[in-house]
């Protein structure tokens, strides 16, 4: 095993050419997005004269298109070339991402923002593919913590300047917003073309086209791990419906959950996921991560019947107690995905992994609305040990993959 980086950074920036590559695309094309999420919208709807419903609807169809592209565009990218098919679909993006401003129709914004998030889900398949191949040795999750600390600031940054279109409130602000974020894009896209080279890997004579789908082991701990990733649908939902509909604390404190939380991923992501850097260790790092996330629920289901400041006391420590399992539990889920995964199929094995989460994404907001919200303190509690069981069984099912490899036909750099 080569032996991990003694620092993945100097003075905050990455030490390793490639790492710095990855985080300069992905701060450019997250800074984008967050200010287009920040804006659209208020913009389709005051401006365009969609009603909620429309722009709704578009939205979940985008998330359904993004949902069909990732596994096809992860195994094009072990096929025909990682940073080539990487340069292509940010090329394609920078055109996608602003068109949406142009609908004039639900139909056509239907249409617009689907190739956009399906473009956008197609290049995070193929640039976690490249991380995956070439970040071994442990190194993988400490790519991938140092760009989730980026991508957490870019988006942040991104609702600021999102938030001055909003005051704003003309047209062509919310016109340069969209256009800006397609400007950004095709600077990733550029900056994309000084990725490494990695050579393609054809299918082979009798080789299944998507060979995931037919590793047992590795579908069941991505399924199992999706399941753990409800804990970000309510962190991003069920604590603003609970929070208004359950508690007497003030809604302000909403936002300052939501910063807290981005605060903490931006600062402590990297140092908490450094011992996730191999499957074993990744399996305890989701345990450990779990049973943080459950404490985290129990003390914002208790906020429920509490007195104002009573309630904000423990929301704070409930929405920093999960940050903490947040942090650590996706160090080891990240070293799940990779670490089971064969070297040259990273691409295909990484888009399955994204599928699954996008999985729950759609899955995961009936069942925190009914929890979270429906049933109150308790329910919070129920999901905490959901969150705790899908981290024990995707531990389990690791084991088990990780002990298959070879019947699988899976050759890996697990450590």
């Amino acid at each position: 095993m080569p032996p991990t980086p003694e620092a993945l950074t100097r003075r905050g920036i990455p030490v390793d050419p490639q790492l710095r590559v990855l985080a300069i695309g992905s701060f450019a094309t997250r800074f984008g997005g967050g200010a287009v999420t920040t804006t659209s919208a208020i913009y389709f709807t005051r401006h365009v004269g969609f009603s909620v419903a429309e722009v709704a609807l578009a939205t979940s169809i985008a998330g359904l298109a993004s949902l069909a592209a990732s596994l096809p565009a992860g195994h094009l990218g072990d096929t025909r070339g990682p940073r080539e098919v990487l340069m292509w679909i940010m090329a394609l993006a920078a055109v996608a991402t602003p068109l949406p401003v142009l609908a004039r129709s639900p139909l056509v914004l239907a249409i617009l923002l689907g190739a956009e998030a399906a473009l956008a889900a197609s290049a995070n398949a193929v640039r976690n593919g490249i991380i995956a191949q070439i970040a071994i040795g442990g190194r993988g999750v400490a790519f991938k913590a140092y760009l989730r600390a980026v991508t957490n600031s870019a988006i942040g940054l991104g609702s600021l300047a999102g938030g001055a279109a909003l005051l704003v409130d003309t047209t062509a602000a919310y016109v340069a917003v969209f256009v800006g974020a397609g400007v950004l894009t095709a600077l990733a896209a550029w900056n994309s073309t000084r990725l490494v080279h990695l050579p393609p890997h054809p299918v082979a004579a009798g080789e299944p086209r998507l060979a995931v789908l037919r590793d047992r082991p590795y579908v069941a701990v991505c399924l199992a791990t999706s399941v753990f990733a409800t804990h970000f649908v309510v962190a991003e939902l069920g604590v603003a419906l609970f929070v208004s509909q359950r508690t007497n604390a003030p809604t302000v404190i909403i936002a300052v959950m939501l910063l807290l939380n981005t605060l903490a991923v931006t600062l402590l992501q990297v140092r908490l996921s450094r011992s996730a850097d191999s499957v074993p260790r990744g399996g305890r790092a989701l345990v450990r991560g779990s049973l943080l996330i459950a404490a985290g629920f129990a003390f914002i289901g208790f906020a429920e019947g509490m007195p104002p400041w009573a309630a904000v006391t423990v929301l704070v420590a409930g929405a920093l107690v999960h940050v903490a399992g947040e942090i650590v539990g996706s160090g080891g889920t990240w070293a799940l995905q990779m670490g089971l995964a064969p070297h040259e199929r990273q691409g295909q094995y990484q888009g399955f992994a994204s599928l699954g989460f996008s999985l729950m994404a759609v899955f995961g907001p009936p069942l925190v609305a009914l929890l979270c919200v429906g049933m109150g303190r308790w329910g919070w509690v129920l999901m905490g040990g959901i969150v705790v069981a899908s981290a024990l069984a995707a531990q389990a099912l690791a084991r088990w993959a990780l002990a298959n490899r070879t019947a699988y036909g899976v050759t890996t750099h697990s450590g």
